[in-house]
């Protein structure tokens, strides 16, 4: 329902400014993703003011849900039996690597669940991190993420929760001004 949601509804005007925002507020490179179907595809990139960037993620950059933060942030809040049927169906591992086997992508699935935020440890590019945060449709499914990107010292553990803070309050105000949402 939530990649219905992304189709239908073009959010990416209302999405800039948080990317911006993001970016700015950072240094950091930041962008917003939608939901199709068992992908994320890259919409805005926006780049912050540190001068080492991480080109993992582009306008246009496509990925299996699970396998960025964009896409985990977002897998991690669909209902549990459409994660487990999409890890039954996909080998993400034989293309994007061990990391990606479905016993490591459900802990992290876990972990996004608890701090409300996804987190990806260099697992595309080593030496790269991401970190993401699901954006909801007025129905309360993930159709969309914010997400940051750059090198592992930027995201050094005492750094983590104040961008993962940040990532969750825009992530918040965006799915705020899609309508209110009986479910959440």
């Amino acid at each position: 329902m939530g990649s219905v949601a992304a189709e239908r509804y073009d959010i990416s005007s209302l999405a800039r400014e948080h990317v911006r925002a993001l970016a700015e507020a950072t240094g950091e490179s930041a962008f917003f993703s939608v939901r199709r179907g068992n992908e994320t595809v890259c919409l805005l990139r926006e780049d912050g003011a540190f001068p080492i960037r991480s080109f993992v993620l582009h306008e246009g950059k496509r990925f299996p849900l699970g396998v960025a933060s964009a896409g985990l942030a977002i897998l991690a809040f669909l209902p549990e039996s459409a994660v487990e049927n999409y890890l039954a169906a996909t080998a993400l591992a034989a293309e994007h690597g061990e990391g990606h086997d479905p016993d490591s992508i459900r802990s992290r699935i876990q972990e996004t669940r608890t701090l409300g935020y996804a987190v990806n440890p260099g697992l595309i590019v080593t030496g790269s991190w991401g970190m993401g945060a699901a954006v909801f449709d007025p129905s309360g499914q993930p159709a969309w993420a914010l997400s940051l990107t750059g090198i592992a010292p930027r995201f050094a553990p005492e750094r983590r929760p104040d961008l993962g803070r940040l990532l969750l309050h825009h992530a918040h105000e965006l799915s705020k001004k899609l309508g209110p949402s009986p479910t959440r």
